[in-house]
């Protein structure tokens, strides 16, 4: 039996219908806030849009500060897991991870889970290590990708804790952690983020080429950090959304019909 109890898991309102009436994957969101907390409009505002596009939805509640590394990550895993097992419903299809920000840092985590932490995390619930996995497919919204090189240190600090050792910071930097088995990716900044700097978009996509593993990056020109949807601004960043989709279309996610 689990011995953690779970992070809330919540189900965009539409979703249900859409899972029944046949939508394929699933989008699991990881709303920003720099570990110290989470940001609606990234989570359920980015959940329920999905849904007005027929796609099956939800964002999960994860733990930030006082909550250290690994909880977060161990929630995002059994999140994943039980998405896989049917607990919130039949999901047959990809299950994407998208994070925005500090939650990109979050979906990058889980979307390059070491042997280490999936087994640890096996045997702390006592289930086989085979029921823990990472996501099918993962998508980075203006993350916080490094712990050490232009850091945002605000997430690095609520994640860590103020002590931490310089070896943790290396190795939960996701360049440090992309290999053969990372998801495809999708990728996104904007070029003057005065918040967490467009290099760490850049270092997501050279991690992934590096590894050979597909990879779609955009840098629009501008947008404040934190845009989310885009919805209502001018410019290139608004058309990132209808990237996206058109990424998801290309990987098997499907509407429903």
């Amino acid at each position: 039996m689990p011995t953690t109890s779970r992070a809330p898991l919540l189900l965009a309102p539409d979703t249900p219908r859409l899972l029944k009436a046949g939508a394929r994957g699933f989008v699991l969101m990881l709303a920003g806030g720099g570990y110290a907390h989470r940001s609606d409009h990234e989570g359920p505002g980015t959940a329920t849009w999905l849904t007005e596009q027929g796609i099956a939805a939800g964002h999960l509640d994860y733990p930030v500060a006082p909550a250290r590394y690994p909880e977060a990550l161990e929630q995002t895993l059994l999140a994943l897991a039980d998405l896989r097992a049917g607990v919130h419903g039949e999901v047959a299809g990809p299950l994407v991870l998208a994070g925005s920000s500090a939650g990109g840092h979050l979906a990058g985590t889980a979307a390059t889970a070491t042997v280490n932490e999936l087994a640890t995390l096996a045997a702390q619930e006592s289930i086989p290590a085979t029921g823990l996995a990472r996501p099918d497919l993962v998508t980075l919204s203006y993350p916080v990708f490094s712990l050490v090189n232009r850091a945002h240190v605000g997430s690095r600090r609520n994640l860590l804790g103020e002590d931490h050792a310089e070896e943790l910071a290396f190795a939960l930097s996701i360049e440090n952690r992309v290999d053969a088995s990372t998801p495809p990716a999708f990728v996104w900044h904007t070029a003057d983020d005065a918040s967490v700097p467009v290099e760490n978009t850049l270092a997501a996509i050279s991690a992934w080429r590096a590894a050979r593993v597909e990879v779609e990056g955009h840098v629009y020109p501008s947008g404040k950090h934190g845009v989310g949807l885009a919805l209502g601004e001018s410019g290139a960043v608004a058309d990132w959304p209808g990237h996206w989709l058109a990424w998801l279309l290309r990987h098997g996610v499907r509407p429903a019909t």
